[in-house]
């Protein structure tokens, strides 16, 4: 080893100097762990390779000045005088791999290799863009020879020799290049992890394994069951999770899960991917959910059977203060064997740029996972969603469970003179349609009524009268200016949900509603469509606008849940004033119509309604590629051009650049804004102030701005200046008439 070569320094407690990383040993440290995590998915060589070349830069004499001169390292006084200009070193070890390997082999590595710590980077800039692009970078590298040459003949002797295997058009090429990136990355962290904070590693690991967690789960199913009422719809619930774990033991891919809503799917999905996992020598359950307040619930549920410190849940709303050192560091890569994360964590990971986003990828390989209310994938993304799905089922020993009462129609067929190139051999686990539908009539709670006339609205007084003749009733509409509209026409004591609540204060509204609903007490609620997936509200009585198919179907969901009615729940569809948001809900909502509209004596929620449903949505909708993602990751032949960058920045399932956050004050936000005004942002902090935000579209954010309503406590971070404008009944009293009618959001 030269001794001489270092990769980090650190100082002690006593502000001594340790002893320095030899670079030598953080390259072969990097290289073995990515090399054990790209074995999963038969990558090994190409993982070792890369990370055996990634700090190769760091060989150079120039960049160990540099690092003395940036740390001081053992001379306190080299680097007083300021800074020393940053010296790049990932692009020399790109370099090296593309000289030693060739534009095959060597580009694959170089983008990985190139973007260790500034993101995988796109191929050609564009005029005037191009200054990060990897063909901008590779060409300021003349003079490669400087590398010392240990570092070169570690790199000769790591050539992989062999492609896995035979890759198709498409997101493969590039899926498997972030795949590798994903072992570099999280290999590169542990590594400098070990030196830099060796405290840490006792933390990472050590969870039960499949097995006791299947255990754990069957215990509490049987304490449940104990105490549960034998109900007919808990019996229904037991023939569920029955099939599921019957259903485990097939080999791994595809499977559905067409459940109404109330019949326990997400226990049973558990009891499926814990079986499944142990049949197949899985690694990890990950539960990926659309909204923050299911996962709140979800992983409550979890931990309850499985254990606090084995569910890591990821998400922007999560409290640091309720988490532990230990489930912060595994949802740093997932390291794991329960996650549970919401669609845009996951789906935005999947096609992102940044290492951060890209860490925990390696370890979806080897995992089941279950797409909680997949009806809400976003349509204008569902091209390459599909399709990288499809990939991990096929190359990465990934199982997908598609969980909802509203199945999307997400098999792979011909739309018209389109081919919807969706997903391959999907397996029900209820069994054949015949099954499905007994299920779906076993659990049948509610009657629903349509309009009359399709065309023929009703006024919100007329529905605010309607209404009012039941001590319990819930409506739902479908945006939030309609929802203020209906609720103003209500009684004082009408509550109401929407987004412009804050997380915080839709949490202790939907839990005062619960207990009303259980202790028999009147209780009105008017809200958007955020209750329609998660929330487990029992109303006798739902009013729902016209909308998509799916959306009417988990309106229904919301009443009479448990069965406890003496008859059945009423579910009564009107038709609003105001047209649905224009774009998919708009389209959505004309696709229920048409169905609706010659549906004859046949039950508008039964589940063979759906298939047809979606398939004509999707023929519907202007693309399923909107932001043309699959183009940009599908490799152009002469030099491997891939867009790694521009289409992370499009890959957006929340669009922000056309909304801004505000701080709203409500409950203990006051004292924590203010802590954020005095001591700056911080992870901890801003964690905790993710419970008291509210998004808003620009025109509001800039009338509220203009007007002193908000102002900028830290750059880039706004909070309101008072109270005055958050209502404790409605939430933020944000002007929306001005917006087009497709800018409103639930």
């Amino acid at each position: 080893m030269d001794a001489e070569y270092i990769a980090h320094v650190r100082q002690t407690d006593d502000d001594t100097w340790a002893a320095p990383h030899f670079l030598e040993d953080h390259l072969r440290g990097t290289a073995d762990r990515a090399g054990v995590f790209a074995a999963k998915f038969n990558s090994g060589e190409w993982g070792y390779a890369a990370g055996i070349s990634h700090d190769a830069g760091k060989g150079r004499r120039e960049w160990q000045k540099y690092l003395r001169l940036k740390s001081g390292y053992l001379d306190d006084e080299v680097h007083k005088d300021g800074q020393p200009r940053r010296i790049p070193h990932a692009i020399h070890g790109a370099k090296l791999v593309e000289e030693l390997y060739g534009k095959g082999i060597g580009r694959i590595l170089s983008y990985c290799i190139v973007g260790h710590h500034a993101g995988l980077p796109d191929w050609f800039g564009g005029e005037g863009a191009g200054r990060s692009s990897l063909e901008f970078q590779m060409g300021q590298v003349k003079e490669q020879y400087r590398l010392e040459r240990f570092i070169v003949e570690g790199a000769e002797k790591a050539r992989p020799t062999a492609i896995p295997r035979k890759f198709s058009g498409g997101l493969d090429t590039s899926l498997w290049i972030r795949m590798l990136y994903s072992c570099l990355v999280d290999a590169d962290y542990l590594d400098t992890e070990f030196y830099m904070e060796g405290g840490k590693a006792e933390y990472r690991g050590n969870y039960c394994t499949i097995s006791e967690l299947l255990g754990r789960l069957n215990d509490f199913y049987r304490e449940l069951e104990e105490t549960s009422e034998d109900t007919p719809v808990n019996r229904v619930r037991r023939k569920i999770r029955d099939r599921c774990v019957k259903a485990a033991k097939e080999p791994q891919g595809i499977f559905s899960l067409t459940v109404p809503t109330g019949g326990g799917k997400t226990l049973a999905s558990m009891a499926f991917g814990l079986e499944h996992a142990k049949a197949h020598n899985l690694d990890r359950i990950i539960y990926v959910i659309p909204y923050t307040s299911i996962i709140e619930q979800n992983a409550e549920v979890f931990r309850k059977a499985l254990g606090s410190d084995q569910v890591i849940e990821h998400h922007s709303s999560l409290d640091e203060e309720g988490s532990t050192k230990k489930s912060r560091l595994a949802a740093e890569n997932w390291d794991a064997p329960v996650i549970v994360t919401t669609t845009v964590q996951f789906f935005e990971s999947l096609f992102a740029s940044k290492p951060g986003r890209c860490r925990k990828l390696h370890n979806i390989v080897n995992s089941v996972i279950v797409l909680d209310e997949a009806q809400l994938l976003p349509t204008e993304y569902l091209a390459p969603i599909l399709e990288a799905m499809q990939l991990l089922v096929d190359y990465y020993h990934v199982s997908f469970v598609i969980s909802t009462a509203t199945q999307p129609a997400f098999e792979e067929r011909s739309l018209g003179d389109r081919t919807f190139n969706g997903l391959k051999n999907i397996n029900e686990i209820m069994g054949g349609m015949k099954e499905v539908k007994e299920i779906y009539n076993s659990l049948k709670r509610v009657t629903i009524k349509l309009p009359d006339d399709f065309r023929s609205s009703s006024s919100w007084e007329e529905i605010a009268e309607k209404l009012k003749g039941y001590k319990q009733v819930l409506c739902i509409v479908s945006d939030r200016r309609s929802c203020r509209e209906l609720h103003s026409l209500m009684p004082e004591s009408t509550y109401h949900l929407s987004a412009l609540m804050c997380g915080q204060h839709r949490s202790e509204m939907i839990k005062t509603i619960k207990d009303r609903l259980k202790d028999g007490k009147e209780v009105r609620v008017i809200s958007t469509q955020l209750v329609e997936a998660g929330v487990d509200f029992d109303f006798p009585v739902v009013y729902r606008a016209l909308a998509g198919l799916d959306s009417i179907a988990q309106a229904a969901g919301r009443c009479n849940r448990e069965g406890k009615l003496p008859g059945l729940g009423k579910v009564v569809v009107f038709v609003a004033p105001k047209k649905a948001p224009v774009g998919i809900l708009r389209k959505a909502t004309e696709t229920a119509c048409h169905i609706l509209s010659f549906l004859g004596d046949k039950d508008p929620l039964d589940n063979t309604m759906f298939k047809r449903y979606f398939e004509e949505l999707y023929w519907k909708a202007n693309s399923l590629d909107m932001e043309k993602i699959i183009p940009l990751l599908t490799p152009e032949f002469r030099d491997l051009g891939l867009y790694f960058r521009t289409a992370s920045e499009r890959f957006r399932i929340i669009d922000d650049s056309r909304q801004k956050t505000i701080l709203v004050r409500y409950g203990d936000s006051d004292k924590l804004i203010d802590l954020l005004r005095i001591k700056g942002p911080d992870r901890s902090l801003m964690r905790k102030l993710q419970r008291y935000t509210v998004n808003v579209y620009n025109e509001g954010f800039y009338l509220m701005r203009d007007r002193g309503s908000i102002e900028e406590v830290q750059p880039g971070i706004f909070a309101m200046t008072s109270g005055i404008e958050y209502s404790k009944k409605i939430g933020l009293m944000v002007e929306e008439t001005i917006f087009d009618p497709e800018d409103l959001i639930v």
